[in-house]
């Protein structure tokens, strides 16, 4: 028959636990320091790099965005705060301040033609131009960090995916998947009608008058009654205004 363990066998079991629990406790603080004192080693030479490589990192896009991975993988933010070490070293929070001041510009100057809603590749044209600086020199990662740093303004200013393309939004129109659907259909031709959007997704003429009209009274789209087929066409210019159609407006 098995003996039960006695009391002196229980507590030096318990014992034997407690000092396996310190001896975990202290490998994970060993670890913990370790990787704290890397972590502070690299912010170091983080910051070296960026005092070495400033003018790059001010002038190139490509390497830019390259340097905000790097810095996302330690914890830094340089856009946190125009005050502290990396404005000091970069004044690179100045750089997206300004480009957030010139998006906001753009984005009222074109809201007359495009209710609101325009593609980030067309506002990057168009904050090159304003610029007058080219196409390399700003990246749509630079866009979005900017974009970003808007929303503190509250409603609006926000980049949604309507499918191939980056939408920014700067008024606070709530669009659904109804809306989203007949933005996506509207970047094959600019239009569409009322069967196209009927066909495309089996909805009813309800549903689809409903969707259009709702877009049609945000802003966001404009009738075409002269067609000999009777058709009225919904013209999105969001999906279809090129830079030449709003360059005037947004360079003022």
């Amino acid at each position: 028959m098995r003996r039960r363990p006695g009391i002196a066998g229980l507590q030096n079991a318990a014992a034997t636990r407690d000092k396996f629990r310190l001896v975990g406790e202290n490998v994970a603080k060993v670890r913990t320091d370790v990787m704290q004192e890397q972590l502070a080693t690299f912010r170091s030479q983080l910051e070296e790099f960026a005092r070495k490589h400033k003018s790059d990192i001010r002038k190139n896009s490509v390497f830019r965005q390259q340097f905000h991975e790097m810095c996302a993988k330690v914890g830094v933010d340089p856009l946190a705060s125009n005050k502290g070490v990396w404005a000091g070293l970069l004044g690179i929070g100045d750089f997206y301040y300004e480009l957030g001041v010139q998006i906001v510009d753009i984005c009222i100057a074109t809201r007359s033609h495009n209710g609101g809603l325009i593609d980030l590749l067309e506002l990057r044209k168009l904050l090159c131009q304003k610029r007058k600086t080219d196409l390399g020199s700003l990246s749509s990662d630079d866009c979005l960090r900017a974009i970003s740093k808007l929303k503190v303004l509250g409603s609006g200013f926000e980049v949604f995916s309507v499918g191939k393309k980056k939408l920014v939004r700067s008024v606070p129109t709530e669009l659904n998947k109804d809306h989203n659907g007949i933005l996506e259909l509207a970047q094959a031709k600019g239009y569409v009608t009322v069967e196209q959007v009927e066909k495309e997704f089996s909805w009813s003429t309800g549903r689809a008058i409903d969707a259009l009209e709702t877009l049609l009274k945000e802003g966001l789209a404009m009738i075409d009654d002269g067609h000999r087929d009777g058709k009225r066409r919904y013209w999105f210019p969001c999906v279809t205004l090129s830079s030449d159609a709003s360059v005037s407006e947004a360079k003022s």
